[in-house]
């Protein structure tokens, strides 16, 4: 097995530097956590508040809110990528309960997935290899990816693909409902925890608010989201690229893109491949240092999210 090239931290820092840069904390994850959950929690009261400003014409305000929502809702997954990296709080058993009940859950499984695509990245073992190999791709094609994403086919198909698979391959005269039964019961965490927040909020004459609120940003923009980060930070990268400065790709973004897009340091992902167990918070300030050392011009990176998604969708029909 080919393993990716390491780089070293001696390299490009004094042990002044990048001291604080690796320390963790015991309370910027959890703030991070915590300013996740504020902003949904707030655009939830302000869209549930809008028809007294707003009054017929409140429901536009759901858009943009699927949006705001949508970005948070891949940060709560930037976040517990963070806590497989055993960064979100020095003390593992907090950093993992955080972000298996406050994030996303599944923290340990992803743990094991995802360090192989850090071990091997860009290399024929990588697990992600898959969404980078296909760029470039047409732009008609990228166009039906972004379609099926807004539309919610996406996210059928992630969430449901197992149990369709099932019963795909079902044998002759085997039962259809004990194979449902069953993929409800894995997803048992997954069903009980939404239907415990559509309860409550109907309780409140709120019945739609999951719906809108919660469901229609995590089946379309999230989906679409994600995608975008996805071919940011793979796409168009050669497999077996044997620096491991360019193993990823770090993507300038601005502060809507922060907002909308690439929340909590996502974007510096060169950076992040390269000293893997640095928290996120610690990126930005890593990227400033290599580049006033000139590391930078070596490094993989993009002007911006646009670019990445012009390059990729660059072949000709």
């Amino acid at each position: 097995m080919a393993v990716a090239t390491r780089v070293d931290p001696k390299d490009f820092f004094t042990p002044e530097e990048w001291a604080p840069l690796a320390a963790r904390s015991s309370w910027k994850g959890l703030a991070l956590v915590a300013h996740c959950w504020a902003v949904i929690g707030l655009t939830w009261a302000a869209v549930i508040w809008s028809p007294h400003v707003l009054g017929p014409f409140w429901p536009v305000t759901i858009i943009p809110a699927a949006m705001i929502i949508g970005g948070r809702q891949l940060g709560l997954g930037i976040l517990m990528h963070d806590a497989a990296h055993g960064c979100l709080h020095p003390n593992l058993r907090v950093n993992d309960w955080v972000a298996e009940w406050l994030c996303a859950e599944g923290v340990e499984r992803y743990r094991k997935y995802h360090l192989q695509h850090h071990k091997f990245a860009q290399q024929a073992e990588d697990p992600d290899l898959g969404l980078s190999a296909p760029f470039p791709i047409t732009r008609q094609s990228l166009g039906r990816k972004i379609v099926r994403d807004l539309t919610g086919q996406t996210w059928v198909k992630q969430r449901f693909g197992v149990m369709q698979a099932k019963l795909k391959a079902r044998k002759p005269g085997q039962a259809v409902l004990p194979i449902i039964l069953g993929e409800i019961w894995r997803m048992r965490r997954w069903f009980a925890m939404n239907l415990a927040v559509i309860a409550v909020t109907s309780a409140f004459g709120y019945w739609w608010a999951w719906f809108a609120l919660w469901l229609l940003p995590r089946a379309t923009w999230f989906q679409l989201i994600t995608r975008f980060r996805n071919i940011a930070e793979h796409a168009l990268i050669a497999k077996d690229e044997p620096d491991p400065l360019r193993h990823a790709r770090t993507t300038r973004a601005g502060l809507v893109e922060r907002v909308l897009i690439a929340p909590y340091y996502v974007n510096y992902h060169c950076e992040h491949h390269m000293f893997m167990h640095m928290p996120c918070w610690s990126l930005p300030r890593a990227h400033r240092l290599l580049k006033a050392k000139g590391v930078l011009e070596r490094m993989r990176t993009a002007p911006g999210y646009w670019t990445v998604l012009s390059q990729a969708a660059g072949k000709a029909a």
